[in-house]
């Protein structure tokens, strides 16, 4: 009898709790997402591909006046580019179809300057069809890139180049294929061909182009396509082309005052507290200096440490990650650009292959209603589409993570419901070692994503203490212990001779020998600058102690210091500025500043005797050098009078690899020096020089 009253008892309490109301979820707070923003949110990294005429012309805008005879790539393989981007870890691509000279990838009906009168194929090729059906294959979004500016079409600046424009995006939208994103430039409107006028024009880049009739066409024809430009409308420029977004990022802003060129750029790097509308940042920037493939900078690919950099600094700070690949002329993602690449996968991997949040208990000061529906534990149940909220009149909470015996972490990775939108404007990390609280970081916004990097803390509880604009709602809390960041060490040397070492992560160990011997942990340790002042060979490595990976052995050859070298004659320009070349860093050149018939020359004073054996020269560095030297002739002397001419000839390749030249001769006494630039790569009348150097015996 008592069984029975309790099971109706329960029964009744079922019945309750069960038609009981549900709590509601927080009300959405200011603007939220649409579907394809949401759609495209998820999509966080993926590869720009600037190839095109300028690929072939070596220029990083074309002016338009361009013959498409000019582009015929060698091995074109768009399935080389897929793959690599799908192995990187990427998830889609966009391709630059049409860039400010006009010329088109595909085979457009309304122009003659497309592939269809290149040698490529014979006519018959499309790059977007290529890229395309590699894109369904490797499981890759794809994305276009189309010019407004059109430096090549004779009615640009006229009602006719926007019917022009309008139907080329028609076609691009119609005959691909699912588009996830269109990318508008916001360069606009200056000097150009112009079918031959070759003259300045001028447009107003708020309503040339009809953007409002732009934007129908692609809801027409790409419905599920966000549309990219400096005010979006559906994703914004970040403000930089340097692949980051500032700490403080909000995915709102004042959509309707920012305008293609818009003149305070900056504030597109931090979006608006205050924004109309939900316009998030994409992070654009290139795995080498140009957006185009130029050979000279085979050498200058970014270094892992400043990928791992940039992705933190856009991933991680709630903006996405557009990373461009500067295709080359052969029609190939470029080996050097595919290696590092494959570091910075590797990488992010290793830092995030263990979440050490999964399972934990969680704690928070408030909860929704005390509904399960909106529980702490949510943040760390490996599902999106759950999160932790507090009740309408709590904007300031903590949630806390414990953990069954003090670990190890440097990362933290945190998600706001996002569909609601962006609530959180100041967080503080805090964690618990040997019973104290000790504070992390203090951040502002939090929205899709934000990871923070800190030292490493064995911590036994993590605390997030968030103040919001509304309701809290929390999707997603993680936790990692990355491994030290093991790259090779960077050795540099200054005018006096004082040999620093650094990398990329403090934890990592630099050990290095002097007499030629291989270095290994029981080599010496650098701990701090040293002085090299007489010719010595250096090996250096990096090591981990964590897990006793070393990097390759780097050799450094240094000899003599320039600390009392002094510039005595230039062709032309000042003396102190001359000294640029002689200051132990690449950084800095010299160059004359007046053109001559006469080759320039440069004398130096090396401060004593030497036997010398050699020089070194190394070109000026950057996108646009000016003077590098391509014939030479070295001299040197014991008295600044009498002088040797000790080699004549030419540094080979220079202009397509700008690297240091070292060249050796037969050994001869000189205190001074003269370097003569008979003939520059460009024959521009001029000469630089980013550093000299001399071997000696």
């Amino acid at each position: 009898m008592k069984l029975s009253i309790k099971i109706v008892v329960v029964l009744a309490l079922s019945s309750i709790i069960s038609c009981a109301p549900k709590v509601a979820p927080p009300e959405p707070f200011g603007p939220i997402p649409s579907q394809r923003q949401l759609q495209w949110h998820g999509m966080e990294y993926y590869a720009f591909i600037h190839f095109n005429m300028n690929t072939f012309t070596n220029m990083e805008w074309g002016d338009g006046s361009e013959k498409p005879e000019q582009f015929n790539p060698t091995e074109l393989d768009a399935r080389q580019w897929a793959k690599t981007i799908k192995d990187a870890g990427m998830k889609g691509v966009i391709i630059t179809a049409k860039h400010h000279d006009g010329f088109c990838l595909w085979p457009s009906e309304y122009t003659e300057h497309s592939v269809k009168n290149s040698p490529w194929k014979n006519g018959k090729g499309d790059v977007l069809k290529d890229l395309s059906e590699a894109c369904k294959e490797f499981g890759l979004k794809l994305g276009v890139y189309l010019s407004p500016w059109d430096r090549n079409h004779e009615q640009y600046g006229k009602p006719e180049y926007v019917t022009y424009f309008h139907n080329q995006l028609r076609e691009l939208l119609t005959n691909y294929g699912d588009i996830f994103e269109v990318w508008f430039d916001g360069a606009n409107g200056g000097s150009g061909y112009y079918g031959g006028a070759n003259e300045t024009r001028k447009i107003d880049n708020k309503t040339y182009y009809q953007w409002d009739k732009a934007v129908e066409i692609v809801r027409e024809l790409q419905p599920n396509a966000v549309i990219f430009g400096d005010g979006g409308p559906g994703v914004r420029w970040v403000g930089n082309e340097e692949g980051w977004a500032n700490e403080t990022n909000w995915s709102l802003l004042r959509r309707d005052e920012v305008y293609p060129g818009y003149q305070k750029y900056k504030e597109l790097r931090s979006g608006h507290e205050d924004g109309t509308h939900w316009v998030p940042a994409e992070c654009d920037v290139s795995i080498r200096p140009g957006w185009y493939y130029h050979k000279s900078e085979d050498t200058q690919v970014k270094s892992l440490e400043h990928l791992v950099k940039i992705y933190y600094e856009s991933v991680g700070r709630n903006a996405s990650l557009l990373m461009n690949l500067p295709v080359d002329t052969r029609g190939l993602v470029h080996e050097n650009d595919v290696r590092q690449l494959m570091a910075l996968k590797e990488q992010i991997t290793k830092d995030f292959s263990e979440n050490l949040a999964k399972n934990l208990n969680v704690r928070a000061t408030n909860v929704r209603g005390d509904n399960s529906m909106y529980k702490p534990e949510n943040v760390n149940d490996d599902n999106d589409e759950t999160y932790w909220s507090t009740n309408d009149s709590i904007t300031e909470a903590s949630i806390t993570l414990s953990f069954n015996k003090p670990t190890e972490i440097n990362r933290i990775l945190l998600e706001e419901y996002i569909p609601l939108g962006q609530r959180v404007s100041k967080f503080t990390v805090e964690a618990e070692v040997d019973g104290v609280w000790k504070v992390i970081d203090t951040q502002t916004t939090i929205g899709d994503k934000r990871i923070l990097r800190f030292n490493v803390v064995k911590a036994s509880k993590i605390k997030v203490n968030i103040k919001g604009k509304a309701a809290l709602a929390i999707s997603n809390i993680e936790l990692y212990k990355a491994p030290h960041l093991l790259t090779e060490p960077i050795v540099t040397r200054d005018k006096e001779g004082t040999i620093t070492m650094k990398v990329a992560d403090k934890n990592i160990e630099i050990y290095y020998t002097t007499d030629g011997s291989e270095p290994d942990t029981s080599s010496l340790k650098y701990t701090d600058a040293f002085f090299v002042d007489q010719p010595t060979q250096l090996k250096v490595i990096g090591y981990n102690p964590e897990n006793k990976e070393r990097t390759s052995e780097k050799q450094v050859y240094f000899d003599i210091s320039k600390k009392n070298w002094k510039v005595l004659k230039v062709s032309s320009g000042k003396i102190e500025e001359a000294t640029r070349m002689i200051d132990d860093s690449y950084m800095t050149s010299w160059v004359c500043d007046t053109n001559s018939s006469e080759p320039n020359e440069i004398i130096i004073d090396l401060g004593n005797v030497y036997n010398l054996s050699g020089f070194t020269y190394m070109p000026m560095q950057g996108r646009w050098p000016a003077g590098i030297i391509s014939h030479y002739e070295f001299l040197v002397s014991e008295n600044n009078k009498t002088w040797t001419s000790v080699s004549i000839g030419e540094f080979g390749n220079i202009k397509n690899n700008p690297i240091e030249q070292i060249i050796k001769f037969q050994s001869s006494k000189g205190r001074y020096i003269k370097l003569k630039g008979i003939k520059s790569v460009d024959n521009d009348g001029k000469m630089s020089v980013a550093e000299i150097g001399v071997l000696t015996e």
